[in-house]
């Protein structure tokens, strides 16, 4: 066992960014079937909460100590927001462009990046992608001021707070994160087609002529995006 030894040449990591942000509406059989492109996502704040100690006295020393449930919250801001997150953010549609407020809020999924890097590939060194269930935003301010001589972009702020999911094996919970540089890439190019979607590829037809012969084969139609639950992302990357 060698000397231990700080800040070698690749090994200076940090993380920064965010971007590929995806919003999913959940449906009311608990999955989350539809995704959507979030344009103008410019943060997320995780914020989790409890996993607290509270200690237990007996005979005058200290007994044990639990801890209370972690809870997974976050703060989302952004310059704009998709359409479908217009229902998540208590507001219902009258008419077609017509909107009310105080309506009951959708629970949803969100899925977006961060990039990692080191000091020798700097951002291109790989990425984190943070997947997110059971979100439900909060009442949010929006503050609307006057265009002056040094304009600003208005940006929305949501509070979320999380139920968690069953996972087998372990605790039900509401985030999950992935490494690109430590899974197949392979397997995280399966999982990303779900979360992204896959366009429709064309028939292609049948050349005997060629050299080697040319086989047909069927059309492959595009593939809606989704958000897997956390058993269906662990059965990608533990298959073989």
């Amino acid at each position: 066992m060698s000397r231990l030894e700080w800040d070698k040449t690749g090994e200076r990591f940090y993380e920064t960014g965010v971007r590929h942000g995806v919003l999913y509406v959940r449906d009311s059989y608990g999955l989350y079937p539809k995704g959507v492109v979030w344009n103008g996502l410019t943060g997320v704040t995780e914020s989790p909460s409890g996993a607290e100690p509270t200690p237990l006295y007996a005979d005058d020393i200290k007994y044990l100590t639990l801890m209370s449930v972690e809870e997974f919250g976050a703060t989302i801001e952004a310059f704009t927001y998709p359409d479908e997150f217009i229902a998540c953010d208590g507001s219902g549609e009258l008419a077609e462009g017509v909107y009310i407020g105080q309506q009951s809020r959708k629970v949803f999924g969100l899925s977006y990046r961060t990039v990692l890097g080191n000091d020798i590939d700097l951002n291109e060194f790989g990425y984190k992608l943070h997947l997110i269930y059971g979100a439900l935003a909060s009442v949010s301010d929006k503050a609307y001021q006057t265009i002056n001589d040094s304009p600003e972009a208005i940006t929305f702020s949501w509070d979320i707070s999380t139920t968690p999911v069953n996972v087998s094996g372990f605790q039900p919970t509401a985030s999950l994160t992935i490494y690109s540089n430590k899974v197949d890439p392979v397997k995280l190019k399966i999982l990303e087609d779900i979360l992204y979607g896959t366009n429709a590829q064309p028939e292609i037809l049948e050349d005997l002529s060629a050299d080697p012969p040319i086989l047909g084969s069927p059309a492959v139609p595009a593939t809606e995006a989704r958000l897997p639950l956390p058993d269906e992302v662990a059965a990608i990357f533990a298959a073989a």
